[in-house]
Formats: C-alpha cells, sequence, structure tokens
C-alpha cells in the first residue's frame, strides 16, 4: 500500500506512468530478494554467463546477465564490494537478476582482491576496463552501479580520460567522498556535515575498522607485522568481541601504527595518526579519496542514495560528494536502508526510492548512441556472451 500512495504522489508530479509502473514493480522485486514478486511472475529468468575478455592486452573476466527474452535496453557495470563471495554474493546477484529483468545488461567484474577484503587503486582499473568492454561491444547508454566503498572505484574508473565519455550515468548506494572523514567515523563514531561544522556522534559498526585492517595488512614492510594484523583482523570480522591482546602484544612499529588508528576514539587525533601510518597504506588511502579529485569535468550523471541510518559510512559523505560533483548529481537520503525489507518503508522513504528507481529506468530509455558494425547493443552483448559459453 505505501508503495501505491508513493506512485500516485510521483503520478501527481508529472511522471509517466508506465515508467511509475515498472519502478514499483522493480522496487518491489528489489525488497522481496529471492521471493516471489510480480517483476519475477511478469518476465523470464535472466541469462547469465560467465565471459572472459580483454583490453589492451589485459585478461579480464566477470558475469554477464542479460534480459531473458528481450535485449538490454543500456548496460551497466555493477561493481561488487569487498566480500569474500565477491560477484557471487547472493545480494549482488539478486541485484543483477533484478536490473536485468528490467532490461539492463549487467556486467559484473570478477575483483579477486575484494575477495580477499582487500581494497586498493587497483579496484578501478577493473571497473575502468569492464565500462571500455562495454563501450567496445556497442553498448548505449552505459552506466555503472556501486554499492558502499565501491562508489570510490567507480567515480575513479569513470574520470579516466577515455572513459569520462562514455559513460552515462552512475548510481552510488552508500558511498564516501573524503576518506579520512569515512576512517574518523569507523574508529570513532563521530561525523560532521563539513570542515567547520560541530562534531555528531553514533555508534559505528566495527566490521568497517576491521575489513581496513585486513585490507591493509599486506602493505606493511615488516612481515610479522603482516601476519599478526591479518589475524588480528580475521579474528575480529569473525567475532567481534573476541580478544586479542596476545596478539597486539606482539606488534611491532608498523603495526602499532595501524591499531593504535583503529582503537582511537579522539577524531581530532585521526590526522596525525594517518600520518603515522607505513607509508604504502597513506598512498593508497590518498589515491582512493575523491576529496582530492577534480569531479568538476565528471560527464556521468551521477545519482546517489544514502541512508541516515548507515553506521559504516555516514551519510554526511554522500552529501559531500554530491556538492563536489555539482548540478549532475542528485542526492536521495531515506531513513533507513540498514535492512533488506524495503517493502516495510515509510511512504517518504517508499517515494524517494521510486524516484531513484524511475531516474535509473529513464537512463535506460535515453537514445541510443551511435553503435559501430551496425549492431545493437544487446545483439552484441549476446554474440560475446555465446562465444564465451561456446554456443554458436
Amino acid at each position: 500500500m505505501r508503495l501505491v500512495l508513493a506512485a500516485i504522489f510521483i503520478l501527481l508530479a508529472g511522471c509517466s506512468p508506465l515508467r511509475i509502473h515498472e519502478a514499483r514493480l522493480v522496487l518491489i522485486d528489489l525488497a522481496a530478494g529471492s521471493h516471489d514478486s510480480a517483476l519475477k511472475r511478469s518476465t523470464p529468468a535472466p541469462n547469465r554467463a560467465t565471459i572472459a575478455y580483454e583490453v589492451d592486452g589485459r585478461a579480464r573476466q566477470g558475469d554477464l546477465y542479460r534480459p531473458g527474452e528481450s535485449h538490454g535496453a543500456a548496460a551497466v557495470v555493477l561493481v561488487p564490494g569487498a566480500a569474500r563471495t565477491g560477484k557471487d554474493d547472493p545480494r549482488l546477484v539478486g541485484l543483477a537478476e533484478t536490473l536485468a529483468r528490467a532490461r539492463f545488461s549487467v556486467l559484473v567484474p570478477e575483483i579477486a582482491t575484494l575477495r580477499e577484503l582487500r581494497v586498493g587503486p587497483g579496484d578501478a582499473d577493473h571497473v575502468a576496463d569492464a565500462v571500455r568492454n562495454l563501450d567496445a561491444i556497442g553498448s548505449a547508454p552505459i552506466g555503472i552501479v556501486a554499492i558502499s566503498y565501491a562508489v570510490a572505484p567507480a567515480v575513479i574508473a569513470a574520470l579516466r580520460e577515455d572513459v569520462n565519455p562514455r559513460l552515462d550515468f552512475i548510481v552510488g548506494v552508500g558511498g564516501y567522498y573524503d576518506l579520512e572523514a569515512v576512517v574518523t567515523f569507523f574508529t570513532t563514531g563521530f561525523y560532521r556535515d563539513g570542515a567547520v561544522a560541530p562534531w555528531r556522534w553514533r555508534a559505528p559498526n566495527a566490521y568497517g575498522k576491521w575489513v581496513f585492517v585486513r585490507g591493509n595488512a599486506d602493505r606493511l614492510d615488516d612481515s610479522g607485522d603482516r601476519v599478526l594484523l591479518a589475524a588480528i583482523a580475521e579474528r575480529k570480522l569473525e567475532d567481534l568481541d573476541a580478544p586479542v591482546e596476545d596478539l597486539t602484544a606482539k606488534l611491532g612499529p608498523q603495526g602499532r601504527s595501524v591499531h593504535d588508528l583503529v582503537q582511537n576514539r579522539d577524531p581530532e587525533r585521526v590526522p596525525g595518526l594517518i600520518a603515522r601510518l607505513p607509508a604504502g597504506i597513506r598512498s593508497d588511502m590518498a589515491a582512493l579519496d575523491l576529496s582530492r579529485l577534480d569531479l568538476a569535468n565528471l560527464r556521468a550523471r551521477l545519482h546517489l542514495v544514502h541512508g541516515r541510518d548507515d553506521a559504516i559510512i555516514p551519510v554526511t559523505e554522500s552529501r559531500a560528494l554530491a556538492r563536489a560533483a555539482g548540478p549532475r548529481a542528485d542526492l536521495t537520503e531515506v531513513d533507513s536502508l540498514a535492512h533488506a525489507d524495503l517493502g516495510a518503508a515509510g511512504i517518504r522513504d517508499a517515494a524517494a526510492l521510486l524516484r531513484v528507481v524511475y531516474r535509473v529506468l529513464a537512463e535506460r530509455d535515453q537514445p541510443p548512441r551511435r553503435l559501430g558494425g551496425g549492431r545493437r547493443a544487446g545483439d552484441r552483448l549476446e554474440l560475446a556472451a555465446r562465444a564465451a559459453s561456446g554456443q554458436w
């Protein structure tokens, strides 16, 4: 009922009735997860194939999802997050399938380091190559969909000189702008809406800081500290309440600098503690910090969504990203995105999320760019998938 009322409100604002209806089906399907929905009943199951592709001599792999009985009207790169299951994470697979049912062709690149919880500047290379591959086989419009940490490599990839003109839109859910601010939040719980704003506090999800530790352990020069930090992080990721004093007592200076940062509770100390980190960590942090980049030349439209209840990356980060990106960005804030039951959202959140889905479907329906070779985007993606699977 809430989504019905939300659809009525949006219709009154002059939007397309057919697209609103489709957006409602998509949003309900996202909320349903693997369970039955009207979209599942009214569309054939998507086709999923693992494909190999090459970009400038770099061998890449990923999963390509295509609509069951129609060509994709647009294509997106869906970026996996830092999770052991990688591109096979059930939630990511569900999102890819929903997008395919909504007539998107979806490429989910395999990024092996993210399965190991190791984030780094190279993640943007994988995203950029996935976009280049979609463009090479004729997909238009082209977008990127990224959640949480993955928003940063998506934006970095979009700014590459040859990728920027090829990309039409980015959907970023729960992303960040200033990496130092994110580290401050997941270590201390403090955040603020701008550099001169007063500090606010909320309890952070400790998972974020231990992913940070695990992801950076291999960047230490001290092999003993590398092993110890990895063991500390693994133990904490398994059980956040697990004691680790037996391991922390053995840390050398490099490992201690990382542990001191994540154990700190004073936001004013964070810049100094980051400055003490090993050079390899600081270098990669700088490369993944969007606040160091000029986003004024970003061509892609940026659709941002963030829950005010986010306990890993605060909503203030998407606000900062939207301000930096300027008029090509729109930000939708909702009270809660911390649960999967989108159908339980209040009327205000339901209307806001429905607008986001509507905008993404509108991106799909933009006039296609001229394609080389005379083939439609869907035709060429289908041939690529068949070639990969030997179905000729």
